[in-house]
């Protein structure tokens, strides 16, 4: 069974008799939905409804919450949560040296021995397991984590967008669990949700391939060498990119070649989205 050590993720921890409460009304993620043993994708927006942070959530104890991030913001989002705490009681800390593995099979192989393994749910085709802590392990496959992510759609800030310029409809986080539609409300949601009821949604993670090695990630994706996207996390032959749909689809229709830099790419749609590139796109050069 695959499996990989990410040592660029931290821990940070949130407990005590509020902190349900307290999550619930700052963050995108649904906590009436999050079930013991599962690992659900979340935010915490701006009140424009920018994502500043992101992290997979999961339950510790009966009154205790772990969220996953990045390790280079972990600090930052501490302080973060720090300000909207005010006289609730929680308890907000970073755990440090926490190791954070993955691992990855079909149903029936992707288990790991420790019993408090966590179901990514992002993952829709595929069963991902976190474990926080324990012992390392050798001949982990971080390059075959890289491409189960690629391959699913799955995109993460820091490789794929940066913190502060994406909504979570751009990353998808609408379609993977992220956001509660049907929750109250928290920071950013009146965006999000006129996002959601208006169908206005035009930048997408999309899945990029080409016949030969794609540039480095960051490389800007052009139509005739107007903007359409840019790249993401690359592996390879494979990539992820954040696209504008209406201008791919245009340029589809149009026969227009989409290049990143001088490579010609194709861009898909992950085969578990729900979403569908636009009827009547306006042209490239309108758009």
């Amino acid at each position: 069974m695959p499996f990989a050590r990410l040592k660029d993720r931290a821990l940070v921890s949130v407990s005590g008799p509020d902190a349900e409460h307290f999550l619930q009304n700052i963050l995108t993620t649904d906590l009436d939905t999050l079930k013991p043993g599962e690992a659900k994708p979340g935010a915490l927006l701006s009140p424009q409804g920018k994502i500043l942070f992101d992290f997979l959530i999961s339950r510790a104890g009966d009154n205790g919450f772990q969220l996953e991030s990045r390790a280079d913001i972990a600090d930052d989002f501490v302080r973060r949560l720090m300000l909207y705490r005010l006289r609730t009681k929680a308890d907000i800390a970073k755990q440090d040296q926490v190791l954070v593995t993955v691992a990855w099979g079909d149903d029936s192989t992707a288990s790991v021995s420790d019993s408090t393994a966590l179901a990514d749910t992002r993952f829709r085709n595929v069963a991902v397991r976190r474990t926080y802590g324990g012992e390392a392990r050798d001949s982990d496959d971080p390059g075959a984590w890289l491409a189960l992510r690629i391959g699913n759609g799955i995109a993460e800030s820091g490789s794929d967008y940066q913190l502060g310029d994406a909504f979570p409809h751009d990353v998808l986080l609408d379609e993977t669990g992220g956001v509660g539609f049907k929750k109250g409300c928290y920071i950013g949601q009146e965006v999000v949700s006129r996002m959601q009821h208006r169908g206005t949604t035009r930048r997408r993670v999309l899945i990029a391939s080409a016949d030969s090695p794609l540039p480095v990630s960051g490389t800007e994706l052009t139509v005739a060498g107007r903007p359409v996207g840019t790249l993401g996390s690359v592996g390879g032959q494979t990539g992820l990119a954040i696209a504008r749909i209406d201008r791919v689809k245009a340029a589809v229709d149009a026969g227009e070649a989409i290049m990143a830099g001088d490579v010609s790419v194709t861009l898909a749609i992950p085969a578990w989205a729900k979403f569908t590139f636009p009827e009547g796109a306006v042209s490239a050069e309108e758009a």
